[in-house]
């Protein structure tokens, strides 16, 4: 059966963004109703992910989003990958101011059938649940790449947590029937050096992504897949397994704010975690669509 998905994403910072939607685009059960982009340079983000998608041969409706946090700095301004886009056919222009209607929108004519794949910052799952405090019960699930939720000597605040944590908060309080968190904890052990990427992703559909991912390089070393094996769960649920209890973002401090206090067997569970994740299934998984 095919899953009715929309990506909410920050693609063009980290480049595991576009190796997500790379593997979305090529998943046979994926039906992509459209994709939202957040952060600064939300247009240069939609451009990278237009690049993806007609080098795939697919029109995906895509729609920039939210540039600035609800409160707070903005902490990435730019989408460094967009250097890239003069290489690859690409939307030039995009409808502005016209995400969250989008979402929506889509969300209402599909209720219960949509999974919302957030990997950026959550402004615009924020915005949209504040707009229509009705969509999170219309969703079919809603599945984030946010958070640590393990234990840690040191407090550690995740990248897409802390771009707002305020946003963070409105969603983790959000009540959906399935609210599931991929944590950086588990994303970590999925990882791939330079090389082996080099290697890997010389594959026809993976090109574009590999040329984006020459940028990431110039100041990283490996690829880690945070945002792919949130978008594998949706197909592969063994690949992680969930842990149901309840999640809260801490907002007090700035050092500490995005903060997310995991709770165990907490009632009611309002929350699924990732405890782990079997990092050969997951490349097995990730690498077969592509064939």
């Amino acid at each position: 059966m095919s899953e009715k998905i929309i990506l909410d994403t920050d693609i063009g910072s980290d480049i595991d963004d576009a190796v997500c939607l790379a593997y979305l685009l090529a998943q046979p059960r994926c039906q992509l109703l459209g994709i939202t982009t957040v952060s600064g340079q939300v247009e240069e983000r939609a451009r990278l992910a237009s690049a993806l998608c007609r080098h795939a041969g697919q029109e995906i409706p895509i729609f920039p989003g939210a540039e600035a946090p609800l409160l707070g700095p903005q902490r990435q301004p730019k989408a460094p990958q967009a250097q890239a886009l003069s290489r690859w056919p690409h939307q030039q222009q995009f409808p502005p101011g016209q995400a969250v209607e989008f979402l929506r929108q889509t969300i209402r004519a599909n209720p219960g059938e949509v999974t919302l794949l957030a990997i950026g910052p959550l402004t615009n799952l924020a915005l949209l649940f504040a707009a229509d405090p009705e969509i999170p019960r219309l969703l079919k699930g809603l599945v984030l790449m946010c958070g640590v939720f393990a234990l840690r000597r040191a407090p550690l605040v995740e990248w897409n947590a802390g771009c707002d944590p305020h946003a963070a908060a409105m969603v983790y309080r959000a009540p959906v029937a399935l609210h599931r968190s991929i944590g950086l904890d588990v994303t970590m052990q999925v990882q791939l050096e330079t090389t082996q990427v080099r290697q890997r992703f010389q594959i026809a559909p993976l090109q574009p992504v590999l040329d984006f991912a020459e940028v990431w390089f110039g100041h990283s070393s490996a690829i880690t897949f945070h945002d792919p094996l949130a978008a594998l769960t949706l197909f592969d649920e063994e690949v992680c397994g969930f842990a149901p209890g309840r999640v809260e973002v801490e907002l007090g401090g700035e050092r500490l704010a995005g903060l997310t206090h995991w709770t165990p067997g907490a009632q009611p569970p309002l929350h699924e975690v990732a405890p782990s994740v079997d990092a050969g299934r997951f490349f097995s998984q990730y690498f077969s669509v592509f064939g």
